[in-house]
């Protein structure tokens, strides 16, 4: 077994769901120090407090998720709206707020977005969803420039049809109706492993991966090209 991130501190938001617990694995495989935080981000107070509460870390995996609404565009509400974007997106900056000063000082740094492939594909009535992993890409594309000079890097694996607890639980993946749907959608034929998934994740946390500026690496079986 390879040891990467030996030495490296991780700092893993929302480790109780999505693809948390397997990314909090593999890190700790490849040698890394996870730091934990659990629960939802959904104030500027708590975002700077899970960041002072590490102390002084390497890296950030903003692991963010929420059950994706399915209204239809027409009855969106403000408050769904409001709802999904403080769960997904208002994290981002303020997170950043927090840690990126210190990190322009010393030269270095990585943020690591685990973010959705629905932000280069559309999914049918989840307008409110797809639109706030679009945003999630967008502010990764604009920082990852902005503090690529500065030695840090930032970038997002964007998924889907990904293991997880989250999204596609046992008991769905058990569904006669959802293994057509993976046929059908996805080229792969079949879900991307968690194993698969967070083991990109971890290579981007390596030293090897200092090169990647603002990107997304899309993580879904092939069905961003369907």
């Amino acid at each position: 077994m390879t040891h990467a991130l030996n030495g490296k501190r991780i700092l893993v938001t929302q480790v109780e769901t999505f693809m948390g617990p397997a990314i909090c694995e593999e890190l700790r495989a490849q040698g890394a120090e996870v730091i934990p935080h659990e629960g939802a981000l959904i104030s500027s107070e708590s975002c700077s407090e899970a960041i002072a509460a590490a102390g002084e870390f390497d890296i950030l995996i903003a692991n963010l998720a929420i059950a994706a609404p399915t209204t239809r565009a027409t009855e969106v509400t403000d408050e769904e709206w409001s709802d999904v974007f403080e769960a997904l997106v208002h994290p981002l900056p303020r997170l950043a707020r927090a840690v990126l000063p210190n990190w322009q000082e010393r030269g270095s740094g990585k943020i690591i977005v685990v973010g959705s492939a629905s932000a280069l594909r559309g999914i049918n009535r989840t307008s409110t969803y797809c639109a706030a992993r679009g945003a999630q890409l967008s502010w990764v594309q604009a920082v990852g420039i902005e503090m690529a000079q500065h030695g840090i890097q930032v970038n997002c694996v964007a998924q889907n049809f990904v293991e997880n607890p989250s999204y596609f639980p046992q008991e769905v993946q058990e569904n006669p109706r959802f293994q057509e749907r993976l046929k059908r959608e996805v080229p792969l034929g079949r879900l991307v492993t968690a194993k698969e998934d967070v083991s990109l994740i971890a290579y981007l946390c390596s030293d090897v991966a200092d090169c990647f500026v603002g990107q997304a690496f899309p993580m879904c079986g092939g069905w961003v090209n369907r």
